[in-house]
């Protein structure tokens, strides 16, 4: 197994907070608030969408959005970048009628911390 990478949490958090909002002003039928939070599983590494954002949009423009903070994060987070192409790529997962935004989790070992 390769050796893990070290990210900090507040770095990375503020990175994301950081992409959403530029990426917002850009998207304007995205009105989603800046995440003061970021789920983590063994799929991805993002936030939601409010169900009432997701009424008017298309999965096309959700990608566009997720494009956009992703490449973003990977701008301003190398370790990121370093990890590989699939985890600085934009994700969206679907899970129970909520949707996640987000950079697939790495196949390699990732510890965040503050």
């Amino acid at each position: 197994m390769a050796d893990a990478t070290s990210i900090s949490f507040g770095k990375f958090l503020a990175s994301v907070q950081s992409a959403v909002k530029s990426a917002a002003a850009k998207h304007p039928k995205l009105k989603v608030e800046v995440p003061n939070a970021i789920t983590v599983s063994y799929l991805i590494r993002g936030f939601p969408i409010p169900d009432g954002v997701l009424a008017t949009l298309t999965v096309g423009e959700i990608q566009t959005f997720a494009n956009e903070v992703s490449g973003q994060i990977a701008g301003a987070i190398p370790q990121v970048k370093a990890v590989g192409d699939a985890a600085s790529s934009a994700a969206i997962l679907s899970i129970g009628g909520h949707i996640i935004v987000g950079i697939p989790s790495s196949p390699l070992a990732l510890q965040i911390e503050k």
